[in-house]
This record gives C-alpha cells, structure tokens and sequence, in this order.
C-alpha cells in the first residue's frame, strides 16, 4: 500500500495531514514537559494557575467549538460553504481577540516567561496556539474564496486539529 492509496481515505490533502500529525506532536510534547514539571511543583502550579482567567478561557472554548462546527458544516454543505468559513474564520478573530485580553490581563500583572515554569508554558503554548488559530483564519478565509470540495475539506481539517489542541489545552491549564 502506497502512501497515496494509504491516503485516500483521508479528507483532504496528504501534505496537510503531514503537518496536523506533526503539530500535534509538538503540542503533545509540549504538554508532557508541562504535567512533568507540574509534578514536580505542585503548589507552585496551583499558585500560578490562580492568575488565569478559567471563564474567559471557557467563553473561548466555546467560541473555537462553534467554529470548528461551522467548518464542519461547510464541509457537508459545499454551496454554503463561503458563509460558513467566513463565520468560523470571524470565530477565530474573535478567539484571538479574547486571547489579546487574556495576555494583556497578564502584562496588567507583570506576568511574564520568568515569572514561573508555569507561565513559561502557558505562553508558550497558548502563544503557539494562537499563531495556529491565526494561520487557520488565514486558510479558512483562503479556502472561502474557492468552491472546491478537496480545499474545503484540507481547511477544515486544519480547522480541526486548532480546536483539537485547544480541547486538549484548556483542561490541563486551566482546570487541573
């Protein structure tokens, strides 16, 4: 089996598929180092922690969900497509934005990398997080402008593995 008969099972393009699989390596990587270094300064953890804002974090959460499913819908409905992805792509604008005041709160707090481990993980996470949410906007918005089935589904895709990250993300630093 090639790696093309392999692929045609897949929606979308294999190059895409590529690089999910790789992001979410790099996220996964990411947060094994995080729960390690949270096992070995637990209260620490729990201390930094206290400085998020878990309901924006949630409000987000939801934001990134509803466009995911907009782009899931798109996908299934390729004549509404365009309107679909221009209002996942408008979700994810809106994510970012809420993201902005996330960070800001955490300049207001003279929070920053050095402050502790814990918030050298966040951002960097979070940070990482939403340069993907930002490309992904750029895909959706890219993929509106053509009608063809393979892209809406290649974009998608991508959609989907930013709020899969995000599902993974909002639990282990916000809520445990």
């Amino acid at each position: 089996m090639t790696a093309t008969t392999a692929a045609k099972g897949l929606p979308g393009e294999l190059m895409m598929w590529v690089l999910i699989f790789s992001e979410l390596a790099v996220f996964g990587a990411g947060l094994v180092i995080f729960l390690a270094l949270r096992i070995f300064d637990p209260d620490g953890f729990a201390h930094a922690q206290t400085a998020l804002l878990p309901a924006l974090a949630g409000v987000n959460t939801i934001v990134l969900i509803t466009s995911g499913y907009m782009a899931a819908l798109a996908v299934k409905f390729p004549n509404r497509a365009r309107r679909l992805l221009i209002g996942a792509a408008l979700l994810g604008v809106m994510f970012l934005i809420l993201k902005g005041m996330e960070f800001q709160h955490k300049a207001d707090l003279n929070i920053t990398f050095e402050t502790h481990d814990f918030f050298m993980f966040y951002y960097l996470l979070t940070g990482f997080h939403a340069a993907h949410v930002l490309a992904g906007v750029g895909i959706l918005l890219l993929v509106a402008k053509t009608r063809v089935p393979a892209h809406i589904q290649t974009g998608a895709a991508f959609w989907h593995m930013v709020d899969l990250v995000w599902i993974l993300l909002f639990p282990v630093i916000y809520l445990l």
